[in-house]
Protein backbone atom coordinates (compact mmCIF):
# COMPACT_ATOMS: atom_id res chain seq x y z
CA UNK A 1 0.00 0.00 0.00
CA UNK A 2 3.04 2.48 1.32
CA UNK A 3 4.55 1.66 -2.36
CA UNK A 4 1.11 2.34 -4.57
CA UNK A 5 1.15 5.26 -2.56
CA UNK A 6 4.38 6.37 -3.23
CA UNK A 7 3.63 5.86 -6.92
CA UNK A 8 0.85 8.40 -6.77
CA UNK A 9 2.35 11.08 -5.42
CA UNK A 10 5.88 10.50 -7.81
CA UNK A 11 3.09 11.02 -10.97
CA UNK A 12 1.47 13.75 -9.30
CA UNK A 13 5.08 15.88 -8.89
CA UNK A 14 5.74 14.40 -12.00
CA UNK A 15 2.63 16.61 -13.51
CA UNK A 16 2.86 19.21 -11.18
CA UNK A 17 5.90 19.81 -13.04
CA UNK A 18 5.17 20.08 -16.38
CA UNK A 19 1.81 21.77 -15.14
CA UNK A 20 1.99 24.60 -17.86
CA UNK A 21 2.25 21.78 -20.42
CA UNK A 22 -1.03 20.13 -19.01
CA UNK A 23 -2.57 23.69 -18.84
CA UNK A 24 -1.52 24.41 -22.62
CA UNK A 25 -2.95 20.79 -23.61
CA UNK A 26 -6.21 21.24 -21.95
CA UNK A 27 -6.61 24.92 -23.69
CA UNK A 28 -5.96 23.61 -27.05
CA UNK A 29 -8.31 19.98 -27.05
CA UNK A 30 -10.92 22.53 -25.35
CA UNK A 31 -10.79 25.36 -27.81
CA UNK A 32 -10.57 22.54 -30.65
CA UNK A 33 -13.75 20.52 -29.01
CA UNK A 34 -16.00 23.40 -28.38
CA UNK A 35 -15.12 24.73 -32.03
CA UNK A 36 -16.38 21.61 -33.65
CA UNK A 37 -19.91 21.36 -31.57
CA UNK A 38 -19.88 25.22 -32.46
CA UNK A 39 -19.98 23.90 -36.24
CA UNK A 40 -22.11 21.45 -35.18
CA UNK A 41 -26.23 22.81 -36.61
CA UNK A 42 -29.20 22.75 -34.46
CA UNK A 43 -31.11 20.19 -34.66
CA UNK A 44 -34.90 21.46 -33.72
CA UNK A 45 -37.95 18.88 -33.43
CA UNK A 46 -41.33 18.88 -33.54
CA UNK A 47 -44.05 16.27 -32.27
CA UNK A 48 -48.18 15.75 -32.84
CA UNK A 49 -49.87 13.01 -31.57
CA UNK A 50 -53.42 12.30 -33.33
CA UNK A 51 -56.02 9.80 -31.78
CA UNK A 52 -57.78 8.38 -34.54
CA UNK A 53 -61.30 7.12 -33.93
CA UNK A 54 -62.96 4.42 -36.53
CA UNK A 55 -66.25 4.70 -37.61
CA UNK A 56 -68.53 1.67 -36.32
CA UNK A 57 -72.00 2.66 -37.21
CA UNK A 58 -71.74 0.90 -40.66
CA UNK A 59 -69.09 -1.94 -39.65
CA UNK A 60 -71.30 -4.37 -41.78
CA UNK A 61 -71.18 -2.76 -44.91
CA UNK A 62 -68.61 -2.91 -48.18
CA UNK A 63 -65.37 -0.57 -47.21
CA UNK A 64 -66.68 -0.63 -43.04
CA UNK A 65 -64.80 -3.66 -41.86
CA UNK A 66 -62.36 -3.90 -39.62
CA UNK A 67 -59.29 -4.85 -42.53
CA UNK A 68 -60.63 -2.03 -44.66
CA UNK A 69 -60.27 0.38 -42.18
CA UNK A 70 -57.02 -0.13 -40.90
CA UNK A 71 -55.99 -0.31 -45.06
CA UNK A 72 -57.35 2.77 -45.30
CA UNK A 73 -55.21 4.43 -42.30
CA UNK A 74 -51.97 2.59 -43.57
CA UNK A 75 -52.82 4.42 -46.76
CA UNK A 76 -53.28 7.63 -45.34
CA UNK A 77 -50.09 6.79 -43.10
CA UNK A 78 -48.06 5.99 -46.38
CA UNK A 79 -49.56 8.95 -48.72
CA UNK A 80 -48.33 11.90 -45.74
CA UNK A 81 -45.00 11.85 -47.13
CA UNK A 82 -45.96 12.37 -50.75
CA UNK A 83 -44.19 14.59 -53.20
CA UNK A 84 -47.71 16.41 -53.03
CA UNK A 85 -48.15 16.83 -49.78
CA UNK A 86 -44.70 17.66 -49.14
CA UNK A 87 -44.42 20.27 -51.64
CA UNK A 88 -47.30 21.83 -50.07
CA UNK A 89 -45.81 22.03 -46.60
CA UNK A 90 -42.59 23.69 -48.27
CA UNK A 91 -44.51 26.32 -49.75
CA UNK A 92 -45.99 26.75 -46.41
CA UNK A 93 -42.71 27.38 -44.13
CA UNK A 94 -39.55 29.29 -44.54
CA UNK A 95 -38.49 25.99 -46.62
CA UNK A 96 -40.25 27.93 -49.55
CA UNK A 97 -36.87 30.72 -49.08
CA UNK A 98 -34.43 28.00 -50.36
CA UNK A 99 -36.61 26.92 -53.52
CA UNK A 100 -35.85 28.57 -56.52
CA UNK A 101 -36.61 25.88 -59.43
CA UNK A 102 -37.72 22.94 -59.89
CA UNK A 103 -34.75 21.33 -58.84
CA UNK A 104 -34.32 23.07 -55.89
CA UNK A 105 -38.04 21.74 -55.00
CA UNK A 106 -36.95 18.56 -55.43
CA UNK A 107 -33.96 18.31 -53.73
CA UNK A 108 -35.60 20.34 -50.53
CA UNK A 109 -38.64 17.74 -50.87
CA UNK A 110 -36.37 14.78 -50.83
CA UNK A 111 -34.09 16.38 -47.75
CA UNK A 112 -37.24 16.62 -45.83
CA UNK A 113 -39.18 13.32 -46.54
CA UNK A 114 -35.98 12.03 -44.39
CA UNK A 115 -36.14 14.23 -41.40
CA UNK A 116 -40.00 13.07 -41.11
CA UNK A 117 -41.23 10.17 -38.91
CA UNK A 118 -44.73 8.85 -38.95
CA UNK A 119 -45.55 5.92 -36.08
CA UNK A 120 -48.72 4.13 -35.40
CA UNK A 121 -49.15 3.95 -31.90
CA UNK A 122 -50.40 0.66 -29.91
CA UNK A 123 -53.88 2.42 -29.13
CA UNK A 124 -54.55 3.26 -32.48
CA UNK A 125 -53.00 6.98 -32.97
CA UNK A 126 -49.78 8.47 -34.95
CA UNK A 127 -47.20 10.04 -33.86
CA UNK A 128 -45.52 12.50 -36.40
CA UNK A 129 -42.36 14.06 -35.73
CA UNK A 130 -40.32 16.43 -37.92
CA UNK A 131 -37.07 17.80 -37.33
CA UNK A 132 -35.02 20.91 -38.84
CA UNK A 133 -31.25 21.31 -38.83
CA UNK A 134 -30.87 23.91 -42.16
CA UNK A 135 -27.32 25.64 -41.72
CA UNK A 136 -28.39 28.53 -43.30
CA UNK A 137 -31.49 28.97 -40.81
CA UNK A 138 -31.38 30.57 -37.45
CA UNK A 139 -32.55 28.50 -34.56
CA UNK A 140 -35.86 30.72 -34.48
CA UNK A 141 -36.37 29.60 -38.39
CA UNK A 142 -35.33 25.76 -37.51
CA UNK A 143 -37.83 25.48 -34.47
CA UNK A 144 -40.45 27.16 -36.59
CA UNK A 145 -39.51 25.11 -39.34
CA UNK A 146 -40.13 22.10 -37.59
CA UNK A 147 -43.44 23.03 -36.02
CA UNK A 148 -44.99 24.18 -39.44
CA UNK A 149 -43.89 20.61 -40.97
CA UNK A 150 -45.67 18.43 -38.55
CA UNK A 151 -48.77 21.01 -38.26
CA UNK A 152 -48.60 20.70 -42.07
CA UNK A 153 -49.09 17.10 -42.24
CA UNK A 154 -51.74 17.16 -40.02
CA UNK A 155 -53.76 19.48 -42.00
CA UNK A 156 -52.69 17.44 -45.18
CA UNK A 157 -54.21 14.23 -43.30
CA UNK A 158 -57.54 15.83 -42.74
CA UNK A 159 -58.37 16.66 -45.84
CA UNK A 160 -57.17 13.13 -47.25
CA UNK A 161 -59.60 11.93 -44.69
CA UNK A 162 -62.58 14.32 -45.89
CA UNK A 163 -62.08 13.84 -49.60
CA UNK A 164 -59.39 11.84 -50.58
CA UNK A 165 -61.73 8.40 -50.17
CA UNK A 166 -64.80 10.14 -51.71
CA UNK A 167 -62.36 11.21 -54.65
CA UNK A 168 -61.06 7.53 -55.02
CA UNK A 169 -64.55 6.05 -55.01
CA UNK A 170 -65.72 8.54 -57.57
CA UNK A 171 -62.57 7.89 -59.76
CA UNK A 172 -62.90 4.10 -59.07
CA UNK A 173 -66.49 4.16 -60.63
CA UNK A 174 -65.85 6.05 -63.92
CA UNK A 175 -63.06 3.65 -64.55
CA UNK A 176 -65.71 1.08 -63.75
CA UNK A 177 -68.41 1.83 -65.41
CA UNK A 178 -66.26 2.57 -68.80
CA UNK A 179 -64.87 -1.37 -68.36
CA UNK A 180 -68.41 -2.50 -67.91
CA UNK A 181 -70.01 -1.01 -71.19
CA UNK A 182 -66.72 -2.62 -72.98
CA UNK A 183 -67.38 -5.82 -71.11
CA UNK A 184 -71.15 -5.49 -71.87
CA UNK A 185 -70.79 -5.06 -75.03
CA UNK A 186 -68.03 -8.17 -75.74
CA UNK A 187 -70.79 -9.90 -73.79
CA UNK A 188 -73.70 -9.13 -76.19
CA UNK A 189 -71.35 -9.97 -78.64
CA UNK A 190 -70.26 -13.45 -77.26
CA UNK A 191 -74.10 -14.18 -76.67
CA UNK A 192 -74.54 -13.15 -80.44
CA UNK A 193 -72.29 -15.97 -81.67
CA UNK A 194 -73.26 -18.45 -79.12
CA UNK A 195 -77.07 -18.05 -79.50
CA UNK A 196 -76.39 -18.30 -83.93
CA UNK A 197 -74.07 -21.92 -83.52
CA UNK A 198 -77.00 -23.38 -81.12
CA UNK A 199 -79.42 -22.35 -83.57
CA UNK A 200 -77.51 -23.53 -86.88
CA UNK A 201 -76.76 -26.76 -85.00
CA UNK A 202 -78.31 -27.51 -81.99
CA UNK A 203 -81.63 -25.24 -81.76
CA UNK A 204 -83.77 -28.58 -81.69
CA UNK A 205 -82.22 -30.85 -79.31
CA UNK A 206 -82.84 -30.56 -75.71
CA UNK A 207 -80.99 -29.38 -72.84
CA UNK A 208 -77.79 -26.56 -72.15
CA UNK A 209 -74.15 -27.80 -72.18
CA UNK A 210 -71.76 -28.74 -74.92
CA UNK A 211 -72.95 -31.23 -78.00
CA UNK A 212 -72.25 -34.19 -76.26
CA UNK A 213 -74.25 -33.45 -73.16
CA UNK A 214 -77.31 -32.05 -75.16
CA UNK A 215 -76.85 -35.53 -77.96
CA UNK A 216 -77.32 -37.44 -74.84
CA UNK A 217 -79.77 -35.61 -72.87
CA UNK A 218 -81.63 -36.32 -76.55
CA UNK A 219 -81.25 -39.23 -76.08
CA UNK A 220 -82.71 -39.76 -72.81
CA UNK A 221 -85.50 -38.03 -73.79
CA UNK A 222 -86.20 -40.19 -76.79
CA UNK A 223 -86.01 -43.54 -74.18
CA UNK A 224 -88.74 -41.86 -72.35
CA UNK A 225 -90.68 -41.06 -75.39
CA UNK A 226 -90.43 -44.66 -76.11
CA UNK A 227 -92.02 -45.57 -73.39
CA UNK A 228 -94.81 -43.51 -73.54
CA UNK A 229 -95.45 -44.42 -76.97
CA UNK A 230 -95.42 -48.27 -75.54
CA UNK A 231 -98.04 -47.21 -72.72
CA UNK A 232 -100.28 -45.11 -74.68
CA UNK A 233 -100.19 -48.10 -77.19
CA UNK A 234 -101.77 -50.89 -74.41
CA UNK A 235 -103.90 -48.19 -72.97
CA UNK A 236 -105.62 -48.14 -76.77
CA UNK A 237 -105.51 -51.73 -77.12
CA UNK A 238 -107.52 -52.07 -73.81
CA UNK A 239 -109.90 -49.24 -74.29
CA UNK A 240 -110.35 -50.25 -77.57
CA UNK A 241 -111.60 -53.95 -76.37
CA UNK A 242 -113.49 -52.33 -73.62
CA UNK A 243 -115.54 -50.36 -76.13
CA UNK A 244 -116.49 -53.20 -78.04
CA UNK A 245 -118.15 -55.04 -75.42
CA UNK A 246 -119.57 -51.63 -74.48
CA UNK A 247 -123.07 -50.66 -75.87
CA UNK A 248 -123.64 -47.21 -77.09
CA UNK A 249 -127.41 -46.62 -76.12
CA UNK A 250 -129.04 -48.08 -73.14
CA UNK A 251 -132.76 -49.17 -72.36
CA UNK A 252 -135.57 -46.81 -71.78
CA UNK A 253 -136.67 -45.11 -68.73
CA UNK A 254 -136.06 -47.64 -65.62
CA UNK A 255 -134.56 -50.65 -67.25
CA UNK A 256 -137.93 -51.58 -69.58
CA UNK A 257 -137.36 -52.99 -72.56
CA UNK A 258 -139.02 -51.02 -75.54
CA UNK A 259 -139.33 -53.59 -77.45
CA UNK A 260 -136.08 -53.56 -79.92
CA UNK A 261 -133.26 -55.78 -80.16
CA UNK A 262 -130.97 -53.83 -78.59
CA UNK A 263 -132.82 -53.46 -75.24
CA UNK A 264 -133.52 -56.92 -75.36
CA UNK A 265 -129.85 -57.92 -75.93
CA UNK A 266 -129.41 -55.66 -72.61
CA UNK A 267 -131.82 -57.31 -71.10
CA UNK A 268 -130.60 -60.59 -71.80
CA UNK A 269 -126.97 -59.61 -70.74
CA UNK A 270 -127.30 -58.57 -67.58
CA UNK A 271 -129.41 -61.28 -66.43
CA UNK A 272 -126.52 -63.33 -67.69
CA UNK A 273 -124.41 -61.07 -65.17
CA UNK A 274 -126.47 -61.63 -62.31
CA UNK A 275 -126.54 -65.48 -63.19
CA UNK A 276 -123.15 -65.58 -63.19
CA UNK A 277 -122.67 -64.03 -60.02
CA UNK A 278 -125.27 -66.40 -58.16
CA UNK A 279 -122.55 -68.91 -59.14
CA UNK A 280 -124.31 -70.51 -62.27
CA UNK A 281 -121.76 -71.76 -65.12
CA UNK A 282 -121.81 -71.02 -68.43
CA UNK A 283 -123.37 -74.68 -68.97
CA UNK A 284 -126.59 -73.77 -66.72
CA UNK A 285 -129.46 -74.24 -69.22
CA UNK A 286 -131.06 -70.80 -68.84
CA UNK A 287 -127.74 -69.16 -69.50
CA UNK A 288 -127.27 -71.40 -72.44
CA UNK A 289 -130.73 -70.16 -73.52
CA UNK A 290 -130.14 -66.84 -73.00
CA UNK A 291 -126.84 -66.75 -75.24
CA UNK A 292 -129.06 -68.28 -77.97
CA UNK A 293 -131.34 -65.79 -77.73
CA UNK A 294 -128.71 -63.03 -77.85
CA UNK A 295 -127.29 -64.79 -80.68
CA UNK A 296 -130.50 -64.59 -82.67
CA UNK A 297 -130.97 -60.99 -81.63
CA UNK A 298 -127.94 -59.33 -83.26
CA UNK A 299 -128.79 -59.38 -86.70
CA UNK A 300 -131.81 -57.04 -85.84
CA UNK A 301 -129.97 -55.04 -83.43
CA UNK A 302 -127.54 -54.64 -86.24
CA UNK A 303 -130.32 -53.04 -88.49
CA UNK A 304 -131.45 -51.07 -85.45
CA UNK A 305 -127.82 -49.38 -84.95
CA UNK A 306 -127.81 -48.90 -88.67
CA UNK A 307 -131.02 -46.83 -89.32
CA UNK A 308 -130.49 -45.05 -85.93
CA UNK A 309 -133.34 -46.36 -83.98
CA UNK A 310 -131.67 -48.06 -80.92
CA UNK A 311 -134.74 -47.54 -78.90
CA UNK A 312 -132.85 -46.48 -75.79
CA UNK A 313 -130.77 -43.67 -74.60
CA UNK A 314 -126.75 -43.04 -74.95
CA UNK A 315 -124.43 -44.96 -72.59
CA UNK A 316 -122.37 -42.47 -70.37
CA UNK A 317 -119.71 -45.26 -70.07
CA UNK A 318 -119.26 -45.80 -73.71
CA UNK A 319 -118.95 -41.85 -74.35
CA UNK A 320 -116.52 -41.49 -71.54
CA UNK A 321 -114.16 -44.29 -73.27
CA UNK A 322 -114.70 -43.12 -76.80
CA UNK A 323 -113.48 -39.59 -75.02
CA UNK A 324 -110.48 -41.14 -73.33
CA UNK A 325 -109.26 -43.18 -76.54
CA UNK A 326 -109.17 -40.08 -78.11
CA UNK A 327 -106.61 -38.61 -75.75
CA UNK A 328 -105.28 -41.44 -75.34
CA UNK A 329 -104.75 -41.26 -79.87
CA UNK A 330 -103.52 -37.62 -79.70
CA UNK A 331 -100.91 -38.01 -77.06
CA UNK A 332 -99.56 -40.90 -78.74
CA UNK A 333 -99.75 -38.95 -82.01
CA UNK A 334 -97.58 -36.06 -80.00
CA UNK A 335 -94.95 -38.18 -78.20
CA UNK A 336 -94.42 -40.22 -81.96
CA UNK A 337 -93.80 -37.12 -83.52
CA UNK A 338 -91.53 -35.75 -80.63
CA UNK A 339 -89.27 -38.84 -81.45
CA UNK A 340 -89.35 -38.47 -85.13
CA UNK A 341 -87.93 -34.94 -84.66
CA UNK A 342 -85.58 -35.94 -82.11
CA UNK A 343 -84.49 -39.01 -84.27
CA UNK A 344 -83.91 -36.89 -87.66
CA UNK A 345 -81.75 -33.85 -85.47
CA UNK A 346 -79.91 -36.53 -83.65
CA UNK A 347 -79.53 -37.88 -87.48
CA UNK A 348 -78.37 -34.54 -89.22
CA UNK A 349 -76.32 -33.24 -85.72
CA UNK A 350 -74.27 -36.57 -85.90
CA UNK A 351 -73.93 -36.59 -89.96
CA UNK A 352 -72.41 -32.96 -88.90
CA UNK A 353 -70.05 -34.28 -86.38
CA UNK A 354 -69.00 -36.59 -88.96
CA UNK A 355 -68.22 -34.21 -91.83
CA UNK A 356 -67.23 -31.41 -89.44
CA UNK A 357 -65.55 -32.50 -86.69
CA UNK A 358 -63.88 -29.29 -85.17
CA UNK A 359 -68.21 -28.69 -83.86
CA UNK A 360 -67.34 -29.55 -80.11
CA UNK A 361 -64.62 -27.74 -79.90
CA UNK A 362 -65.94 -24.90 -81.43
CA UNK A 363 -68.97 -25.37 -79.39
CA UNK A 364 -66.75 -25.20 -76.05
CA UNK A 365 -64.83 -22.65 -76.96
CA UNK A 366 -68.08 -20.53 -77.35
CA UNK A 367 -69.13 -21.97 -73.98
CA UNK A 368 -65.83 -21.07 -72.39
CA UNK A 369 -65.73 -17.24 -73.72
CA UNK A 370 -69.47 -16.47 -72.81
CA UNK A 371 -68.90 -17.56 -69.70
CA UNK A 372 -65.48 -16.36 -68.72
CA UNK A 373 -66.61 -12.71 -69.91
CA UNK A 374 -70.49 -13.27 -67.80
CA UNK A 375 -68.28 -13.97 -64.78
CA UNK A 376 -65.85 -11.05 -65.05
CA UNK A 377 -69.14 -9.18 -66.00
CA UNK A 378 -71.09 -9.78 -62.76
CA UNK A 379 -68.15 -9.61 -60.75
CA UNK A 380 -67.32 -6.10 -61.86
CA UNK A 381 -71.19 -5.13 -61.30
CA UNK A 382 -70.51 -6.55 -57.65
CA UNK A 383 -67.29 -4.18 -57.22
CA UNK A 384 -68.93 -1.30 -58.48
CA UNK A 385 -72.36 -1.90 -56.49
CA UNK A 386 -70.03 -1.73 -52.91
CA UNK A 387 -68.07 1.02 -54.33
CA UNK A 388 -70.86 3.41 -55.05
CA UNK A 389 -72.48 1.85 -51.36
CA UNK A 390 -68.98 3.15 -49.84
CA UNK A 391 -69.34 6.80 -51.16
CA UNK A 392 -72.72 7.33 -50.15
CA UNK A 393 -71.34 5.96 -46.80
CA UNK A 394 -68.58 8.46 -46.70
CA UNK A 395 -70.67 11.05 -48.10
CA UNK A 396 -72.71 11.45 -45.07
CA UNK A 397 -70.52 9.50 -42.49
CA UNK A 398 -66.16 9.59 -42.14
CA UNK A 399 -65.27 6.62 -41.80
CA UNK A 400 -62.27 7.41 -39.57
CA UNK A 401 -62.51 10.82 -36.91
CA UNK A 402 -59.03 12.44 -36.50
CA UNK A 403 -58.71 14.47 -33.07
CA UNK A 404 -55.03 16.01 -31.97
CA UNK A 405 -54.45 15.29 -28.72
CA UNK A 406 -50.95 16.32 -28.85
CA UNK A 407 -50.43 19.78 -31.13
CA UNK A 408 -47.26 20.60 -32.45
CA UNK A 409 -45.61 23.71 -30.81
CA UNK A 410 -42.47 25.39 -31.63
CA UNK A 411 -39.64 23.93 -29.79
CA UNK A 412 -37.58 26.27 -27.54
CA UNK A 413 -34.32 23.33 -27.04
CA UNK A 414 -32.86 21.83 -29.99
CA UNK A 415 -33.17 18.58 -29.93
CA UNK A 416 -29.46 17.81 -30.84
CA UNK A 417 -26.90 18.32 -30.22
CA UNK A 418 -26.66 18.74 -26.62
CA UNK A 419 -24.76 21.25 -26.25
CA UNK A 420 -24.37 21.78 -21.90
CA UNK A 421 -23.58 17.98 -21.75
CA UNK A 422 -21.11 18.27 -24.92
CA UNK A 423 -18.95 21.37 -23.79
CA UNK A 424 -19.08 19.65 -20.21
CA UNK A 425 -17.73 16.59 -22.09
CA UNK A 426 -14.94 18.37 -24.17
CA UNK A 427 -13.88 20.52 -20.82
CA UNK A 428 -13.67 17.37 -18.75
CA UNK A 429 -11.75 15.42 -21.56
CA UNK A 430 -9.09 18.76 -21.96
CA UNK A 431 -8.36 18.56 -18.33
CA UNK A 432 -7.47 14.79 -18.86
CA UNK A 433 -5.49 15.26 -22.17
CA UNK A 434 -3.40 17.66 -19.97
CA UNK A 435 -2.64 15.73 -17.26
CA UNK A 436 -1.99 12.75 -19.86
CA UNK A 437 0.36 14.78 -21.78
CA UNK A 438 2.55 15.74 -18.76
CA UNK A 439 2.40 12.12 -17.36
CA UNK A 440 3.89 10.84 -20.57
CA UNK A 441 6.39 13.36 -21.35
CA UNK A 442 7.37 13.03 -17.34
CA UNK A 443 8.02 9.18 -18.28
CA UNK A 444 9.97 9.92 -21.52
CA UNK A 445 12.63 11.92 -19.74
CA UNK A 446 15.58 10.44 -18.01
CA UNK A 447 15.35 11.73 -14.77
CA UNK A 448 14.77 10.30 -11.26
CA UNK A 449 12.10 11.97 -9.14
CA UNK A 450 13.51 9.94 -5.64
CA UNK A 451 16.89 8.16 -4.74
CA UNK A 452 15.31 4.90 -4.22
CA UNK A 453 14.28 4.49 -7.62
CA UNK A 454 17.95 5.95 -8.90
CA UNK A 455 18.77 2.74 -6.46
CA UNK A 456 16.43 0.25 -8.46
CA UNK A 457 17.70 1.91 -12.07
CA UNK A 458 21.00 1.73 -11.33
CA UNK A 459 22.14 -0.53 -8.77
CA UNK A 460 24.03 1.60 -7.36
CA UNK A 461 24.28 3.26 -3.88
CA UNK A 462 23.40 6.73 -3.09
CA UNK A 463 25.49 8.17 -0.71
CA UNK A 464 23.24 11.36 -0.23
CA UNK A 465 21.17 13.73 -1.85
CA UNK A 466 21.08 17.47 -1.57
CA UNK A 467 17.53 19.59 -1.50
CA UNK A 468 16.90 22.20 -3.54
CA UNK A 469 17.79 25.59 -1.88
CA UNK A 470 15.46 28.00 -3.05
CA UNK A 471 15.90 32.11 -2.38
CA UNK A 472 13.71 34.27 -1.61
CA UNK A 473 13.08 36.07 -5.30
CA UNK A 474 12.84 32.44 -6.55
CA UNK A 475 9.99 31.77 -4.50
CA UNK A 476 8.25 35.36 -5.51
CA UNK A 477 8.60 34.32 -8.90
CA UNK A 478 7.00 30.67 -8.49
CA UNK A 479 4.28 32.45 -6.46
CA UNK A 480 3.36 34.65 -9.65
CA UNK A 481 3.75 31.58 -11.78
CA UNK A 482 1.29 29.98 -9.41
CA UNK A 483 -1.31 32.77 -9.73
CA UNK A 484 -0.69 32.66 -13.67
CA UNK A 485 -1.56 29.18 -13.70
CA UNK A 486 -4.21 29.35 -11.90
CA UNK A 487 -5.69 32.08 -14.09
CA UNK A 488 -5.16 30.63 -16.64
CA UNK A 489 -7.31 27.26 -14.97
CA UNK A 490 -9.72 29.51 -13.99
CA UNK A 491 -9.94 31.35 -17.73
CA UNK A 492 -10.31 27.62 -18.59
CA UNK A 493 -13.24 27.21 -16.46
CA UNK A 494 -14.46 30.39 -17.66
CA UNK A 495 -14.53 30.06 -21.13
CA UNK A 496 -16.91 27.32 -19.97
CA UNK A 497 -19.44 29.13 -17.97
CA UNK A 498 -19.64 31.37 -21.10
CA UNK A 499 -19.98 28.74 -23.21
CA UNK A 500 -22.78 27.47 -21.41
CA UNK A 501 -24.77 31.19 -20.85
CA UNK A 502 -24.60 31.88 -24.46
CA UNK A 503 -26.14 28.54 -25.60
CA UNK A 504 -29.10 28.91 -22.62
CA UNK A 505 -29.24 32.73 -23.60
CA UNK A 506 -30.12 31.46 -27.63
CA UNK A 507 -32.67 28.77 -26.26
CA UNK A 508 -34.03 31.58 -24.29
CA UNK A 509 -34.53 33.45 -27.49
CA UNK A 510 -36.06 30.90 -29.59
CA UNK A 511 -39.02 30.41 -26.88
Amino acid sequence: MDGLYSQIRIALHQVWRRRWLAAGVAWGVAVLGWLVIALIPNSYEAKARLFIQQQQVFANLPGSTVEDRNAQMLRLKQTLVSNENLTRVVRRTDLNSLVANDRDLSAVVSALRTRITVTQQPDGGLEIKASSNISGFSNAQNARTAAGTVQGLIDAFREQNMSGDRQEAGQGLEVLDEELRRREAALREAEQRRVEFEQRFMGALPGTGTISDRMNAARTEMAGLEQQIAAHQASLTAMRAQLASTPATLPGMAGESSGTATGQIAQLQGQIAQNLARGWTESHPDIVAARAQIARLRPYAAQERSSGNTGGISNPSYVSLRAMMAEREAQLSAAMTRRNQLQADLGQLSARQSTEPSLAAQQSQLASDYNTLKTQYDQLVAQREQIRLRRDINSRTSPISVSVVEPPSVPSAPAAPNRPIFLTLVLIVAIGAGVAAAFVKAQLQTTFPTANRLVQVTGLKVMGTVSEVVSAFERSRRRKKLVLLGGTLAALGGAWVVLMLVEFWQRSGVA
